[in-house]
């Protein structure tokens, strides 16, 4: 039985009166949150139906424009990927995974954090579909796009990894090359952004920031201090490695530091942020102590610059403070403050016992390996790195790639866009909530098994709670 508390909120008095006018996209579609990585996976697509019933419920989709996620075509993921990838990725399936044998071990997949799951194919492209819409809107003149069914950021040109196949945070990057000069590519995940940062690792369009555990060890094992890229992409890549139960203090002195100087030696002309919700405290396989507040600080400060923003998911494995980080960071890139009582909605207990958004998550015993001179040793030698720049690089336009058909190059207004705007049947249903009626029993038995008990054991159990 649940520990005795505060029920639900029934009733929510919101403060829906935005403080500016910033354009925001959504992009959700209740299929993303169907699929199932197996039984004892902490990979759980569940998680985002939770996330859009608290941003329904909370009404935060009344101050966005929200988009049906579509899927990504063959040819749009080949953008990055090989043609033979995507082609594998296309054809395997859970039934006939054996007669690929060959190809499981060449692409990563069928090993125990890329498994071969029912529907994987059509996963990988409602993730990148998102993505490379939220690009497609940013370079049409929104202000700020959300796809929380991104930010997959391990996945390589050639292979899966750590749980991510099709990287759609590359594919949406490469929208934004086609307008914006320059992109910076932010990444607060717990785990280092190894995928995006090779993507661009030889490149001076976007600049790859990484805030994230590094020991040598703990996955990927790469993001030292000097990885900063190679030729014409050298000093492009900024690595800022932490160690353990870093807090919101500690966390905001060095983002605000580092990512201040970025911007103003850089100058990017759109931001792409990857929010994994692996670095809150408590998460299952992170390490870190951040609060809800503490993790949504940095979309707070990344907004304050007023360049046109992707927002993206990613890692995140305590799913109901998935869903409240995500949510909360939803309603900073709307303005809207939120009361800290959860609105009633049909995953309400999960949140148990407290049923608040801003929950006590984080451990007060827990003691933070960064001291204030190992921080200030890094703000120092990246601002080395970055002072060899000189300045942002100017770009020709014969370097910004060809782009997909229905590209207006006079206006920057994509015609399936405009298609979409004026067309209410492509929108996401603002009264509806994320799971229609007929699959709600099996994603209630779904949640109801795995969510409390699924998670690594021993070595791999970051929590350590057995």
């Amino acid at each position: 039985m649940a520990a005795a508390g505060p029920g639900p909120s029934s009733s929510v008095n919101l403060n829906l009166t935005a403080t500016n006018k910033d354009k925001v996209a959504y992009f959700y579609n209740e299929t993303s949150a169907k699929f199932h990585y197996g039984e004892g996976h902490p990979m759980k697509p569940a998680r985002l139906g939770l996330a859009h019933n608290l941003i329904v419920g909370y009404g935060l989709h009344k101050k966005m424009q929200c988009f049906t996620q579509r899927r990504a075509t063959e040819a749009e993921m080949t953008e990055f990927h090989s043609e033979d990838y995507i082609e594998f990725l296309r054809r395997v399936t859970p039934d006939n995974a054996n007669a690929f044998s060959k190809f499981l071990s060449r692409f990563n997949v069928g090993v125990d954090d890329c498994p071969v799951f029912e529907g994987l194919y059509d996963f990988c492209r409602l993730s990148a579909g998102g993505s490379i819409e939220g690009g497609r809107k940013l370079c049409a003149g929104t202000d700020i796009a959300i796809n929380w069914a991104g930010g997959l950021h391990h996945a390589k040109k050639f292979e899966a990894s750590g749980f991510c196949y099709v990287n759609d945070i590359v594919l949406g990057i490469l929208q934004l090359l086609r307008v914006y000069p320059r992109v910076v590519y932010i990444d607060i995940d717990v785990h280092h952004g190894d995928g995006v940062q090779e993507a661009f690792y030889q490149s001076d369009r976007v600049m790859t920031v990484s805030f994230h555990r590094y020991d040598g060890s703990f996955f990927p094992g790469t993001g030292s201090l000097d990885e900063i890229g190679i030729r014409t992409g050298k000093n492009y890549a900024v690595n800022v490695p932490l160690q353990e139960h870093i807090d919101d203090a500690s966390y905001a002195y060095i983002f605000e530091k580092v990512m201040q100087n970025v911007m103003d030696v850089y100058q990017p002309s759109a931001v792409v942020l990857q929010c994994g919700a692996d670095s809150l405290a408590g998460d299952r396989l992170g390490s870190f102590n951040l609060s809800v507040r503490g993790h949504g600080h940095c979309v707070a400060f990344m907004k304050k610059f007023k360049v046109p923003l992707l927002v993206l998911g990613g890692g995140g494995y305590t799913i109901r403070n998935v869903a409240r980080a995500w949510t909360y960071e939803t309603a900073v890139c709307t303005n809207t403050e939120l009361p800290d009582a959860l609105p009633d909605n049909q995953y309400i207990m999960h949140y148990g016992p407290d049923y608040k958004l801003h929950s006590n998550n984080v451990d007060r015993n827990a003691e933070n390996a960064n001291t204030r001179q190992y921080l200030d040793q890094i703000i120092i030698a990246i601002r080395e790195n970055l002072r060899n720049l000189n300045w942002a690089p100017s770009v020709a336009m014969n370097e910004i790639p060809p782009d997909l058909q229905g590209f207006n190059p006079e206006t920057g207004n994509w015609e399936i866009d405009e298609a979409e705007d004026k067309n209410a049947d492509m929108r996401v249903d603002q009264d509806k909530f994320g799971l229609d009626p007929s699959q709600r029993l099996r994603r209630d038995k779904e949640l109801n098994d795995f969510d409390e008990r699924e998670l690594y054991e021993g070595d791999n159990d970051q929590d350590h709670d057995g």
